[in-house]
């Protein structure tokens, strides 16, 4: 079963790199008592997640800050060298975008939203989605049908369900 809206989240680690390199990031820590963005995509690098999916947030991030958002941030099941060079790749670090690896797949997996695509060499990834978190509780959920699609995922989708 996957997460919905009204759930909370599981209590899960991710990484970020450091100072002094890969760092843990309790999402208990990154949640309580704020408002945050969490999209989440199949891939670093890969087309539709460099071409639309980033951009988009980064296109965004004025816009949801002024709607309260404390912090977005992208995850993907990749690892905390590659989500670092990813973002400094697609200007998400520079517009404050927090670039967050599920090394291990493991919040992915508890949120019921893996998928493998074995002719892309996709094993283990996540869907692709956004979602707004209030205090750990997701109140909105824009998850795509089609992992190769950024539509209902896209900044400006989610900024709309915002209101």
């Amino acid at each position: 079963m996957s997460i919905s809206t009204g759930d909370r989240l599981p209590d899960s680690t991710l990484m970020s790199m450091g100072p002094e390199g890969p760092q843990e990031r309790p999402l208990h820590a990154l949640t309580k008592g704020r408002k945050i963005v969490i999209f989440a995509v199949p891939g670093a690098y890969t087309p539709t997640c460099h071409s639309a999916h980033v951009p988009s947030f980064v296109r965004n991030m004025d816009a949801l800050k002024s709607k309260g958002v404390d912090e977005v941030i992208c995850v993907s099941v990749n690892d905390p060298f590659v989500m670092q060079a990813w973002g400094e790749a697609t200007g998400a670090t520079d517009a404050g975008i927090t670039m967050l690896a599920d090394a291990s797949g493991g919040f992915t997996k508890a949120l019921g939203l893996d998928f493998s695509l074995a002719p892309a060499g996709l094993y283990g990834r996540s869907l692709r989605y956004a979602m707004l978190v209030d205090d750990g509780v997701v109140s909105i959920l824009n998850l795509e049908e089609d992992a190769g699609v950024c539509e209902t995922s896209a900044g400006e989708a989610l900024l709309a369900a915002m209101g």
